[in-house]
């Protein structure tokens, strides 16, 4: 069985098939019927097969619907061919002003929502019993394949994604704390999330895009989308404010936070300790949604119970000791990354260039090298981190461009090493000095 699309997931499939009448969509006559005419209004002359990609509604469904509209003096056909999908509609006078309130009221506008009750019971199936997992080993070779070195955290990963328990990932800045954790999404299941979902006429958005990466197969129902475990992370911008739903009023939604949209996959709280609020304050607001996998929203003031079943994990450069333990006992794990050696940001390096699809003369990786052996060995001693290698090899890329030449060469490495701002302080100052001056940037 497929460990992304198991029998609990195939099963949802067959449960989650396209409405294709009144009867059997989740939504009231009167949220679809608004939804067209609004439709209808704002965009002035419009085919149904382009309102079918809007809404994601059925042909079935759009032919009734449009047809009482028409009945009731709203709308009325103004071109296309005999086929339903090419008929065109414009609204009538009577529809506008009718649009023009409900609008007002709500001005949503996309694809129609999926209820409330259907939204809480799909994802119920979904996340009981999610844990411990059995993950097979060729998932977890080919999650982690392009992780270098840190074998003590890989396992610490892994470990936390079979049980769902937090973890702290804590070390000096470019040792791949963000990137390591990211890798978790690949070893978690996938989950069926909505796209929308209606609560008391209101609208709220659940999947975004910045987050939550399909996978390949879909289910027919166009209003739920099936996607790779959410990863999601905040950085010091984060404030207890942005861990609320929102109302945005130029679309009409409620916009999830963080901690709702990443149900069932990663919450990465990163370089915790540089907000501008107690880290406490923040991880206080985790503690209800941590504990009951569940926290309240509220939608025009009435509350909305909602899922929050995530893996939360923290990530500082700072000591771990500005946490206080009842946090600590909420994330029992933790993976300490401390700065790579040579040989491995090479490696990482040489990753880069490869994936960039750059050629690139041999001498140019044993160069790159001689940058962060010991003086003793020939090399400058720079402090290594993952971040270089990716920087430079992006660097080096541009150098190469401009230059017009054909592969990266020596001569282009050393241009690009002497234009990366942090290697250039580390041959100009001191160890001591250039650390103060990092801090005091920061």
């Amino acid at each position: 069985m497929d460990y992304y699309h198991d029998e609990r997931m195939q099963k949802l499939f067959e449960v989650l098939e396209q409405p294709k009448s009144l009867d059997e969509i989740d939504l009231s006559d009167s949220f679809i019927k608004n939804l067209i005419l609004k439709i209808i209004s704002t965009y002035g002359n419009i085919k149904v097969s382009q309102i079918s990609e809007i809404t994601g509604l059925h042909m079935d469904i759009l032919e009734k619907v449009l047809k009482s509209l028409e009945k009731d003096d709203l709308c009325a056909q103004t071109g296309g061919s005999f086929l339903f999908p090419s008929v065109e509609y414009t609204i009538k006078k009577k529809g506008h002003e009718k649009a023009a309130q409900l609008i007002q009221e709500n001005p949503y506008i996309g694809m129609a929502p999926v209820s409330y009750e259907e939204y809480f019971k799909i994802m119920g199936v979904q996340l009981k019993g999610r844990f411990p997992l059995k993950i097979p080993q060729e998932v977890i070779e080919k999650a982690l394949k392009g992780v270098v070195g840190v074998e003590e955290g890989k396992k610490t990963l892994v470990a936390s994604a079979i049980g769902g328990k937090g973890f702290f990932i804590y070390g000096p800045p470019g040792t791949g704390k963000t990137f390591l954790t990211s890798k978790m999404s690949d070893l978690l299941p996938p989950l069926l999330i909505p796209k929308y979902v209606e609560f008391s006429e209101s609208v709220i958005q659940f999947y975004d895009p910045d987050f939550h990466k399909l996978r390949p197969e879909q289910p027919k129902d166009p209003r739920w989308v099936k996607v790779y475990a959410p990863f999601v992370f905040t950085g010091s911008e984060l404030s207890t404010e942005k861990l609320e739903t929102s109302y945005n009023p130029n679309k009409g939604v409620y916009e999830t936070s963080p901690i709702i949209k990443a149900n069932g996959g990663i919450l990465l709280l990163d370089d915790l300790g540089r907000q501008k609020e107690d880290p406490n304050a923040i991880l206080n607001r985790l503690i209800v949604p941590l504990e009951n996998k569940k926290d309240v929203i509220y939608v025009k003031g009435a509350p909305a119970m909602v899922h929050t079943h995530f893996i939360p994990a923290f990530s500082t450069n700072l000591e771990i000791t500005i946490i206080d333990e009842a946090h600590l006992r909420r994330a029992p794990l933790h993976i300490l990354l401390g700065p790579p050696n040579p040989d491995e940001i090479v490696e990482v390096f040489k990753k880069n260039l490869d994936s960039m699809h750059e050629d690139y003369d041999d001498d140019v990786l044993e160069r790159f090298k001689m940058v962060y052996l010991p003086r003793v060995e020939g090399g400058e001693q720079l402090k290594p981190t993952f971040a270089h290698a990716r920087d430079v090899a992006q660097i080096a890329q541009a150098v190469r461009i401009r230059r017009g030449e054909e592969r990266i060469t020596v001569e282009i490495l050393e241009e690009a090493l002497e234009q990366h701002v942090l290697i250039a302080l580390q041959r100009k100052y001191t160890p001591e000095l250039f650390n103060r001056i990092i801090t005091q940037q920061k």
